[in-house]
């Protein structure tokens, strides 16, 4: 795992509310992020694009995390790897930068896996290019102190089992998983990411 990003990589990266915007305007012409442009990726998209949409209007940061956000003294920037068609991100990345937000020491960036492998393959999950992917860095000299990703332990966990039953099609297991995250709520996505966030304060 690299220990500082590359300068060029953060002025390069966007914010959450201009990630929303290139995947609207994406989704409106038929097309996702990426290189692979196969229709079921592009529904995935439009699929995504509501599921943000309705964390972004309903979630809230719980109080007790709010104050510890507030207790953050160090600029911190938090740099998501995604891409428009991952369906873990969409259940995540909007509460990440909830959870950003909060605090004004605190940047939230994004980039796109594919257009930055090279930064990626620093951060795999079992070998993975597993997405979404948090680095969180300290602002002053781009140092990474933690990540967190692709998903909550319970997610895994739930993921693993209905994989390993091996009769599910895809389709369905991915149906079980969001089921999972709209009935969660947030809170293991929150509480998990904080532990991560708490460990480097």
């Amino acid at each position: 795992m690299m220990t500082h990003m590359n300068e060029l990589v953060i002025d390069q990266a966007v914010s959450y509310s201009t990630y929303r915007k290139t995947l609207n305007d994406l989704v409106e012409s038929g097309k996702t992020t990426g290189p692979n442009q196969e229709e079921w990726l592009v529904d995935y998209t439009r699929l995504n694009v509501q599921r943000m949409n309705r964390w972004d209007k309903t979630w809230t940061v719980p109080e007790e995390l709010e104050q510890q956000l507030l207790n953050i003294e160090t600029p911190m920037i938090w740099l998501t790897i995604t891409e428009g068609w991952c369906g873990d991100a969409a259940q995540v990345v909007p509460i990440v930068e909830k959870l950003a937000a909060v605090n004004p020491l605190i940047q939230h960036r994004l980039i796109l896996r594919d257009e930055n492998l090279d930064i990626m393959d620093q951060f795999l999950t079992n070998g993975t290019r597993s997405i979404p992917k948090i680095i969180l860095m300290r602002e002053e000299d781009l140092s990474v102190v933690g990540t967190w990703g692709p998903r909550p332990t319970s997610a895994q966990k739930l993921l693993d089992e209905l994989k390993q039953n091996g009769t599910l099609p895809k389709e369905e297991l991915y149906n079980q998983l969001h089921a999972w995250y709209a009935k969660n709520k947030g809170m293991e996505v929150a509480e998990e990411f904080m532990e991560e966030v708490r460990c480097q304060m």
